[in-house]
């Protein structure tokens, strides 16, 4: 029973990406997505208190996932330099292959009310943590540089990776996303070390 109903949200928040990513967040009314589930609207609110809450339960059920695999695939490396290039690797690789999950968390959030931005901010936290700890780890290896402003700079390298994924949905996805990673983490690691 728990499996199915754990199904059934998974379905919902899958619908939701697809119509939010679609019709962006105002034009998504509740039964736009409960169409898309192939469920009843009554159904939506079974799961959801309202449209905000399914908002933030996608961010924190999508960057879980993306979270939960960043931290397997950096386990499997030896330094931060590795560390952090497998961050932006699955992080490009992710949203390139998983477009509408990119428009969502890349467009929306900025439309987004202040509260519910605060909200969503909360799910992003695990992944700037992640990022700290990478820092904090090539410091005390000796990759990074010892006076490196870890706080500063794990906002830094989120920020630049969010800002080369909204490029590349604003230039109508006309590269490779996935392409970007060397020269990313090149650019990156010039500046840490």
């Amino acid at each position: 029973m728990a499996s199915r109903k754990q199904e059934k949200y998974v379905q919902i928040l899958d619908a939701a990406q697809k119509v939010i990513a679609e019709n962006g967040f105002h034009g998504s009314q509740v039964s736009k997505i409960a169409k898309e589930a192939g469920v009843a609207d009554g159904t939506i609110y079974l799961y959801f208190k309202n449209k905000e809450d399914i908002l933030i339960s996608l961010f924190q059920d999508r960057l879980g996932d993306l979270v939960d695999m960043f931290n397997q695939s950096i386990r499997e490396t030896n330094s931060a330099d590795e560390a952090l290039h497998k961050v932006c690797e699955i992080h490009y690789t992710q949203l390139e292959q998983n477009v509408d999950l990119a428009y969502v968390t890349q467009i929306e959030l900025r439309q987004s009310s202040l509260e519910l931005r605060k909200a969503i901010g909360l799910a992003v936290k695990p992944y700037i943590e992640l990022i700290e700890h990478i820092l904090e780890q090539g410091v005390k290896e000796g990759t990074f540089r010892a006076d490196l402003d870890i706080k500063l700079t794990r906002l830094l390298l989120f920020g630049a990776m969010d800002e080369v994924v909204t490029s590349w949905l604003i230039s109508g996805r006309k590269y490779s996303l996935s392409a970007q990673v060397d020269k990313t983490v090149e650019f990156f690691l010039k500046g840490l070390k």
